[in-house]
């Protein structure tokens, strides 16, 4: 593709402006010309050949454009009869460089905002801008346009005419239809005909070039003709250089689509880019690789922004209502899916003060694929992975965790996401239960599955999941045992391990008072914990003390006190467990901890006070939500359910229908 612009024109209604230069270098704002805001647009839409028609100061013309240091190749055809013609004859002059190209024309004298340019150079078929919400001109062109198609150009049609400027795109086959017509206009012997508009030539063709109406409406674009156009000019382009434009983003890796889109973006106005903040990533996509105030800084210095800042949630309405924004841009990838509500809210707001929404195709990158499977594949890394619970915690405040006792249920941990009114809902780590992982071996939950198997079970999950884990272990051992099960967990890149309170035998707590089970004293348990804090080499691992006091109906009191005592002993965290089915004790020690200490995080599992929402919890200073058996109490009924059904029918087609796929199951697994 060429862009054809047409620049040997006088000027002469200019006046004293283009008495010693070509009109076209008339300065539109203290850092523009007509001219190298034209070229400039040339050459961002990747344009990379100009044809340039000249007439007076040809000389200077060309030297300033050299001056530009643009990416494009120009050649300059001069006519040399600019005095007594029209550019019908400029074209004709330059007609050797034109033929069999798709071709962008533009008069030398056209200023467009930058939308209107990319807009024509992105339409399918050869196309003239016009506008249906401008009033006709009296002498400036019309378009006489039927069935979207343009079929006369000129100043004397105002039937079935829009407003018309003369910027087109013509594909060659359309354009030399139009070329050829100006050929023989200007070979002819009538001299009128190389006094005439070029459109005189495309008229009679009575629409055969094909030319679409491209309806800009309230997009600007217009010619300078006099001293009183170019004050209008510079006033509306001041105006249309003082919009605000606001995108979002979530990404921690830049890459060429992204450029591309922020680029455009600029195009529009002032660009304010909003980056969503860790909180809000964790919850929408992965773990942040990068924290907010270092990809706050990424776009800081991106060419063409003008501004970053936060947006705190995946809806846009909190800012579009601080900044009111006149257009948002975004990808097309959100028409469809999960964030089709955020789409229709942010419709919602820009027409409540009249924004507009400007979408581009959705563009993806095969390198930035490949970049988002290396950080993954990093994440899953010991060092990565065993501090990512700690900085979870932190960026929302409280986080959510499922059990997982298998590589496959690890993977349903990792991939289950939940899309509810536009934002995405997914758990934030895995537990590791020793009632899961007992139950799944099919031996009771009394310790009985050595810590080897455990480990084994942790290696399975690790290996096809990045999330954070939390370990069940159980009552830590022996305080001698206990030190090397936190150096190897923490080797492995576990995040946290919870021990409980209790000695001997351990039994599970849903029994409660129903067995024979007995805390350890307060002093023991805190030296448990002080050995464990000492072993480990990274301040990235946790140890949280599991208080059974409440399970085993020891008091509020009780439970307050070893609670803070723990906490001196260096517990980095604290479980309150019950098994009563209202959560009123569980509030009460909560928000009793909570007068003496903001700080630490509180664990619960809400197994049996179930009715309770995260949200409530989190009001109430509840960091981390464990639902620790859910898959498994859910997956053993289906199988027997199953094996049931092939019993009873003698075959297995009946129970299809509450069968996954293993394409579905396959799915889930990754290849690498």
């Amino acid at each position: 593709m060429k862009a054809l612009i047409l620049n040997s024109g006088t000027g002469s209604r200019m006046a004293s402006l283009t008495s010693e230069r070509p009109k076209c270098m008339t300065e539109i704002s203290a850092r523009e010309t007509i001219l190298s805001r034209q070229l400039k647009a040339v050459s961002e839409a990747g344009i990379t050949e100009v044809v340039m028609t000249t007439g007076a100061f040809d000389s200077m013309l060309i030297s300033y454009c050299n001056s530009l240091e643009l990416p494009l190749h120009i050649t300059y055809v001069k006519n040399p009869f600019y005095e007594r013609t029209n550019y019908i004859y400029s074209i004709y002059c330059a007609k050797e460089y034109l033929k069999n190209e798709d071709i962008i024309l533009m008069h030398g004298d056209l200023v467009f905002e930058n939308m209107v340019f990319d807009e024509v150079f992105a339409s399918e078929m050869s196309c003239m801008t016009v506008s249906s919400t401008l009033d006709l001109p009296e002498k400036d062109f019309k378009a006489v346009v039927r069935n979207g198609k343009v079929e006369k150009v000129g100043i004397e049609f105002f039937d079935d005419a829009m407003a018309a400027q003369p910027l087109y795109k013509l594909l060659k086959d359309d354009w030399n239809k139009w070329l050829d017509a100006i050929v023989a206009y200007c070979e002819s012997d009538d001299e009128a005909k190389k006094k005439c508009y070029a459109e005189n030539a495309l008229n009679e063709l009575n629409g055969a070039a094909n030319i679409t109406a491209l309806d800009l409406h309230d997009l600007f674009c217009a010619e300078v003709d006099d001293p009183d156009d170019l004050a209008a000019v510079s006033s509306k382009l001041r105006d249309i250089e003082a919009r605000k434009v606001y995108m979002c983003f979530s990404t921690d890796m830049i890459h060429s689509g992204h450029i591309t889109i922020i680029r455009k973006a600029a195009r529009l106005g002032k660009l304010i880019v909003g980056v969503l903040s860790d909180e809000a990533v964790c919850s929408y996509k992965r773990f942040p690789l990068l924290p907010f105030s270092e990809r706050k800084a990424m776009f800081e210095n991106i060419s063409g922004v003008y501004s970053v800042v936060e947006q705190k949630e995946l809806s846009y309405r909190e800012n579009l209502e601080k900044y009111r924004p006149d257009y948002v841009v975004h990808g097309d990838d959100w028409l469809e899916g999960f964030q089709r509500p955020i789409r229709d809210e942010v419709v919602s707001v820009l027409e409540g003060y009249g924004g507009s929404l400007v979408e581009f195709p959705y563009s993806s990158d095969d390198i930035y694929e490949e970049l988002e499977k290396r950080a993954r594949a990093e994440m899953s890394m010991p060092f990565m992975r065993r501090a990512r619970l700690k900085k979870a915690i932190a960026m929302k405040g409280t986080i959510s965790a499922i059990e997982a006792h298998s590589g496959l249920t690890g993977l349903i941990a990792e991939n289950t996401v939940v899309y509810q009114n536009g934002a995405a809902r997914q758990f934030d780590a895995m537990w590791i239960s020793s009632l899961c992982d007992s139950t799944a071996k099919g031996k009771p939950d009394i310790e009985l599955v050595d810590m080897t198997s455990r480990l084994r079970t942790v290696d399975d999950i690790m290996e096809v999941t990045t999330k954070p884990v939390i370990f069940d272990g159980d009552t830590g051992g022996l305080t001698e045992h206990f030190v090397y099960t936190v150096r190897t967990l923490e080797r492995m890149g576990v995040s946290m391990i919870i021990i409980e309170d209790k000695t001997g035998l351990k039994k599970n707590s849903l029994f409660g008072t129903d067995v024979q089970q007995t805390q350890a004293s307060i002093p023991d348990f805190c030296e448990k914990i002080r050995a464990g804090k000492k072993a480990q080499k990274t301040a990235d691992f946790m140890i949280c003390a599991r208080i059974e006091s409440l399970i085993l109906e020891q008091g509020m009191e009780d439970a307050l006190e070893r609670a803070f005592a723990f906490t001196d002993a260096g517990a980095d965290a604290i479980m309150i467990h019950s098994r009563k089915k209202e959560p009123a004790e569980i509030f009460e020690f909560v928000e009793e901890f909570r007068k003496r200490d903001k700080v630490t995080p509180i664990v619960v599992v809400p197994t049996s006070f179930n009715t309770v929402t995260e949200e409530e919890f989190r009001e109430r200073g509840v960091n981390v939500v464990i639902y620790a058996n859910q898959l498994t109490r859910s997956g053993f009924p289906a199988m027997q359910n199953a094996a049931k059904m092939i019993l009873e029918h003698h075959r297995a087609k009946e129970c299809d229908d509450i069968c996954m796929s293993f394409k579905d199951i396959i799915r889930l697994i990754p290849e690498e």
